[in-house]
């Protein structure tokens, strides 16, 4: 089974595409936005950690109707602020990386031949070393805030910056993935070029019937994780070239 990693910076577009591969060509998402919403749920542990870290420094938390997390509170106090990012980070990503194993094991188990991965922060979490195949969507910096703010309306021009700047920059993620998607363009251009990328990176038949054999699945995995690993070594001693 092949693992696509998905990412994009946010309001690139990303979404506009995991929806167009899930309906047209009818891929497995599994989806690492949806995944961090549920487990910081009311009663999840996740959900109490992040209470107890941070109901301090925002008292308006929770919402007082149904006692869930206020998302925008939380992110206005933590996007911008390096160490408290860190600290939500440290709460959600291990409990989102369990649910992602879990997801793409039942994938496997499904007889799946290629999952997409759909993780925002791709890079930034190191999940990118499961993947055979890395891609990113993304867009120039004016027009990717441009499209935060209208879709975010309770977002303020620096609120949606710091958005922006806590992730990679589109230049880095760029180098770094395998393959680029470019939406600065229009729906039909976006969608011509994610038929293009779906065209190439559909594996091939008998490299999905060997995936199914557990001494080739695990030579496989270990050699995608070392592979990645050495390429990310070496892009590392590399600076990415401005793009956008």
């Amino acid at each position: 089974m092949l693992i696509v990693g998905l990412t994009g910076g946010i309001a690139s577009g990303k979404s506009t595409v995991v929806n167009y591969l899930k309906d047209e060509y009818k891929l497995t998402i599994v989806d690492a936005d949806l995944i961090a919403r549920e487990v910081v749920q009311p009663g999840k542990r996740a959900y109490h950690q992040i209470v107890a870290a941070f109901q301090e420094v925002v008292p308006n938390l929770l919402n007082e109707e149904d006692k869930t997390l206020n998302r925008a509170a939380l992110g206005s106090a933590v996007f911008g602020n390096k160490e408290r990012l860190s600290i939500l980070n440290s709460i959600v990503h291990p409990a989102v990386k369990i649910e992602i194993a879990w997801q793409i094991f039942r994938a496997y188990i499904g007889l799946k031949s290629l999952v997409i991965l759909d993780v925002p922060l791709l890079f930034e979490t190191k999940l990118d070393k499961i993947c055979g195949l890395t891609i990113t969507i993304t867009c120039p910096r004016d027009i990717q805030l441009e499209r935060l703010i209208s879709r975010n309306k309770e977002l303020s021009k620096e609120d949606a910056e710091k958005r922006i700047a806590s992730q990679l920059s589109n230049e880095e993620r760029n180098f770094r993935a395998d393959l680029v998607i470019d939406n600065s363009g229009d729906l039909k251009q976006l969608h011509s070029s994610v038929a293009s990328v779906v065209d190439e990176i559909k594996p091939k038949f008998i490299f999905t019937v060997l995936e199914y054999f557990p001494p080739f699945a695990i030579i496989s995995a270990v050699y995608t994780f070392v592979i990645r690993s050495l390429r990310d070594r070496f892009k590392a001693q590399r600076k990415p070239t401005k793009s956008d």
